[in-house]
């Protein structure tokens, strides 16, 4: 019987031809907490009574969203990551070394493979043709004490996109797009499985913004087929030997097929406090930002940093914006230096702060004051998302952060 991505990947590692809408137990390649989650995870694997973990060098502790803490009791969280990668052999990725979604494409997770991460956007892995999908950390506890899991094989929508984008508008459009035509509940446990040109032609870290923000639309995971851009990544990345051939079979069962227009699309904002309440950016030029941030496991990538660093170069910020720029791992603050984005972002006015979440979860580098706006390059603006329930969160893509940077108000050129 013809399969989907999510299929095929499950039917490999539960040893039967898995199909959407049962439940199976599956092997587990990859293992990740960060943080927030971690030390909830640790306890509840001690709470059963697990000492070990059954693939250390497959387990991975993150420090990241409050890198460096702000608070003794997140200190003491993070105190609880160390000791437990020390009487494990776990690896502790430490603060400074990026937002742990960057990390685990950069270093960890591979085509064909089963990633399963304490953090609901553990479904960035998915551009890698990996079924990377985010749970509870109970169960990510299991998962890292046995090596399995179980879960609900998902049904999948195969998302087309054809066509050319106009100049301006990119993946954080596109995804912003989808999200806003089928809802933020409207994959809510379905796989999203990108086809066409469009897909075909776009980057890596084009790749990655989708699959990253598939989640926002409630889905389990969202996946890709891999092909020679994702062998080059691998290789780039020190595991070429790791490429592996992943496609959804000919006549592979889908629940919904939506076919988009790249070239229809316009730059494109999801306003306060849904990400689905999006609208078109030439529409919202009347709302004034105090904050712009550029960065996370959406959009902190190489390829983001040098879109913002072209248009801001030879500019200010505007003196009324305070602007953050946060690369989403070292790797990517090293390269940026190299190729002197940073001296530019320093240059126009922005802080560069270190590799990791910054000011997304909301718990240090950029709280927001009572009825401040801050414009992002996040994945989620739910209110008190930057710590302030009385702030409002705009997202967007990199380029129209920082032509907003330096007007003061949202814009796109």
């Amino acid at each position: 019987m013809p399969q989907t991505i999510a299929e095929k990947i499950i039917s490999a590692h539960s040893g039967h031809a898995a199909k959407a809408g049962e439940f199976v137990i599956a092997d587990v390649d990859v293992t990740a907490v960060q943080d927030g989650t971690g030390p909830l995870t640790v306890a509840e694997l001690k709470k059963a009574g697990f000492t070990k973990v059954v693939n250390p060098n497959r387990t991975v502790l993150f420090i990241d969203h409050a890198a460096p803490s702000p608070r003794s009791e997140l200190s003491n969280s993070q105190i609880v990551l160390r000791n437990f990668a020390k009487e494990t052999g776990a690896i502790l990725s430490e603060i400074g070394e990026g937002v742990c979604h960057q990390l685990l494409a950069e270093k960890y997770v591979n085509p064909g493979e089963i990633l399963i991460g304490a953090d609901s956007h553990t479904c960035t892995g998915g551009a890698l043709g990996a079924f990377a999908t985010g749970m509870g950390s109970t169960d990510v506890a299991i998962g890292m004490a046995l090596g399995k899991t179980w879960l609900k094989v998902p049904e999948t929508f195969k998302i087309v996109v054809n066509g050319k984008f106009k100049k301006g508008v990119g993946a954080k459009d596109l995804i912003l797009h989808l999200i806003g035509l089928i809802g933020a509940d409207g994959a809510t446990y379905k796989a999203l499985e990108f086809h066409g040109d469009t897909i075909k032609n776009m980057s890596m870290a084009d790749r990655f913004t989708l699959a990253n923000m598939a989640v926002e639309a409630g889905a389990k995971a969202g996946l890709f087929e891999t092909d020679e851009k994702t062998r080059e990544y691998l290789k780039e990345h020190g595991r070429a030997d790791k490429f592996k051939e992943i496609k959804a079979d000919a006549g592979a069962k889908y629940e919904r097929v939506i076919e988009i227009d790249a070239a229809k699309l316009e730059p494109t904002v999801s306003c306060p406090h849904t990400v689905d309440n999006v609208k078109s950016a030439k529409d919202l030029k009347d709302v004034k930002v105090d904050q712009i941030f550029i960065g996370t496991c959406t959009n902190g990538r190489i390829e983001d940093l040098r879109e913002v660093a072209k248009i801001l170069k030879g500019k200010k910020v505007n003196y009324a914006t305070r602007t953050f720029i946060t690369p989403a791992s070292r790797d990517v603050l090293l390269q940026a230096l190299k190729e002197g984005l940073i001296e530019i972002f320093v240059a126009s006015g922005a802080s560069v702060q270190t590799p990791g979440c910054g000011p997304c979860v909301g718990v240090h580098g950029g709280i927001l004051g009572d009825g401040e706006v801050c414009l992002s390059t996040q994945n989620r603006n739910f209110q008190g998302r930057m710590g302030n329930p009385k702030g409002f969160i705009y997202l967007c893509s990199p380029s129209v952060a920082a032509h907003s940077a330096v007007k003061g108000y949202i814009a796109y050129d």
